[in-house]
């Protein structure tokens, strides 16, 4: 540009130089080779700026050139960021629909779960109802048969009503079977269908996510873990059965073990019995390596899950039928991450099913403060099952536990997290204790035991 300018400024001056000069010829009659020199000069001047005019061109050309390069190699690397998206949206449009076809799937399976459960209903109903009214031919029978014995005992008892009575006995114990097979198929379906609604939740997030994020992302599956029987109840005629692990104790077994108790008007179950100081307690629940998942159904916290000989929660309908004999303690044995001991017993009551097995304790004795409410009824919730005043507690603090007013500081059920975990909301969901500072500290093992206040009175 410079150069332009420059030219176009040097060709007026050499044009009227020369006009000039042409004029002042006609003026002066000077000789003609002095007009021939001038005009010389003049050529020179424009031949030099000429000359630099196209140098100048010459660098604006390579300069423009350079620049046409660079916009050309962005332009490329446009397109192909352009076309990187594009092949990733279209990712993202292909994995949404897969989702939205497998959610579609599971809400068709939980629909086939939901009718099956109703179809085992009225089966269990019916069975139920000829259950009755075979119990109830039966005591016919057995009075008929009573009386019978008394007006004629020295008369054998007839063939057809001894094969009667098989016949009834046989068909009461298939029903009984029948009704522990519908019971277990009840219970796996309704774990089935709290794991469905887990995984449609999570599939939910995983489009959600995916819509948002620029990049491809898949959900995760949720942690599910089968549902273990601690043993299968049947009801049993025997009367020799003791009522608890003290019981056992006192008729001689002291030493520490799986046995089978039968409270009163209770079926028969087993327990893990604890010999400790000159006595046995039965546990109800224990924690020590995170094996099994404790984020369980309200189903499933009322019958109990686990293994008897690892980790397991022995079920609130079974405690309820122990501690409703006579009155209990509760002993809760920690151990932290540093292998440091602590315990605390109450004198406790418990409520049925109906109360939601609502908790009054008292403080007996023991080294570790706060470690539940004392004088206040705490209501048992799971994330299924919320009581009313907490709804979101077991959501915000994982598994089955008993909670008051607000979300309690202290749950045995929660997560098992490993030590130097974590935030404080991490921290919150799992097994945690508070001491009187506020701080939150982390527990390695857990143990709730009970036992009767007054050992005879088990016998």
């Amino acid at each position: 540009m410079h150069t332009i300018k420059l030219f176009l400024f040097i060709v007026p001056l050499v044009i009227s130089s020369k006009i000039d000069r042409d004029y002042s010829s006609y003026d002066s009659m000077s000789p003609e080779p002095k007009s021939r020199f001038a005009m010389l000069d003049d050529v020179k001047i424009l031949a030099n700026g000429l000359l630099q005019l196209g140098h100048g061109l010459k660098d604006f050309v390579h300069k423009t050139k350079g620049q046409i390069n660079d916009i050309f190699q962005k332009l490329n690397i446009f397109d192909q960021s352009f076309y990187d998206l594009s092949l990733q949206t279209n990712e993202i449009k292909e994995e949404e629909k897969e989702l939205r076809r497998t959610t579609s799937k599971l809400q068709v399976k939980n629909e086939e779960v939901k009718n099956m459960s109703l179809e085992l209903n009225s089966k269990l109903e019916s069975l139920l109802e000829e259950k009755n009214l075979l119990q109830q031919k039966v005591k016919y029978l057995e009075k008929e048969l009573t009386s019978l014995t008394k007006n004629q005992p020295q008369i054998q008892e007839h063939p057809e009503v001894t094969s009667l009575k098989n016949f009834v006995e046989q068909q009461e114990n298939s029903i009984k079977d029948l009704l522990q097979t519908v019971e277990e198929q009840y219970r796996q379906l309704n774990q089935q269908h709290s794991q469905i609604k887990e995984i449609e939740k999570q599939l939910r997030t995983g489009i959600q996510e995916s819509t948002e994020n620029s990049l491809s992302s898949k959900p995760r599956a949720p942690r599910t873990t089968p549902f273990l029987h601690l043993n299968e109840t049947k009801i049993v005629e025997h009367d020799d059965i003791p009522a608890n692990c003290t019981t056992i104790y006192n008729r001689g077994k002291h030493t520490s073990g799986i046995y089978s108790i039968r409270p009163s008007n209770s079926q028969v179950f087993n327990v893990y019995c604890d010999v400790k100081s000159g006595t046995s307690w039965t546990v109800i629940q224990h924690r020590i390596d995170g094996s099994q998942n404790f984020n369980e159904t309200w189903e499933n916290y009322r019958y109990g899950f686990g293994s008897l000989d690892g980790e397991f929660w022995l079920g609130l309908d079974k405690i309820y039928s122990i501690v409703k004999q006579s009155n209990y303690i509760l002993r809760i044995e920690l151990e932290d991450w540093k292998d440091n001991k602590h315990y605390i017993e109450y004198s406790f009551h418990l409520g049925d099913h109906e109360t939601n097995y609502m908790l009054h304790l008292v403080e007996i004795t023991g080294n570790v403060p706060n470690a539940l409410p004392e004088h206040k009824d705490l209501v048992f919730s799971t994330w299924d099952h919320k009581a009313k005043g907490h709804v979101n507690c077991p959501e915000s603090y994982s598994g089955g536990w008993w909670y008051h007013d607000v979300c309690g500081e202290n749950n045995l059920n929660g997560n098992y997290n490993k030590p130097r975990a974590k935030t404080k909301p991490e921290r919150r969901r799992g097994i945690y204790w508070k001491s009187q500072n506020g701080r939150l500290y982390s527990i390695k093992s857990t143990k709730m035991l009970i036992h009767p206040i007054d050992s005879e009175s088990s016998e």
